[in-house]
């Protein structure tokens, strides 16, 4: 692993401490905490905003290919990353599950990954 992987796991990793820390069982208090807000109010609440960024990093897609500045669509990233962090904290999972299910995929065509899904009972 590179320093830059270990700086972004790290990162993540620091990231989802924060939120884990914010979750009713954790004591976190919707009218102090965005992500205390989300998580009282239930998946439905994060669930729409991972719909909206996953929207807004599409439309700052399309932007970049117009010319725009790549920063928006690094920002559109980030908060599409932040507001599914919070839905696998609500879940009991981590990033590094995701990390560990990206391994596992790694060096299997995607092409083959989708088909043995679809086929999958």
């Amino acid at each position: 692993m590179s320093a830059t992987d270990a700086s972004i796991e790290g990162a993540l990793a620091r990231l989802a401490a924060v939120i884990e820390s914010r979750t009713p069982a954790q004591g976190g208090n919707p009218e102090k905490s965005y992500v205390a807000r989300l998580l009282h109010k239930g998946p439905d609440a994060f669930l729409k905003k991972i719909g909206e960024e996953a929207t807004e990093v599409v439309m700052a897609a399309k932007d970049v290919d117009h010319g725009a500045d790549k920063a928006k669509l690094l920002y559109e990233v980030a908060d599409l990353w932040f507001h599914s962090m919070i839905a696998l904290a609500h879940y009991g999972l981590k990033p590094a599950d995701v990390v560990a299910e990206l391994e596992r995929r790694e060096g299997t065509s995607g092409l083959l990954e989708k088909a043995q899904r679809q086929s999958a009972p």
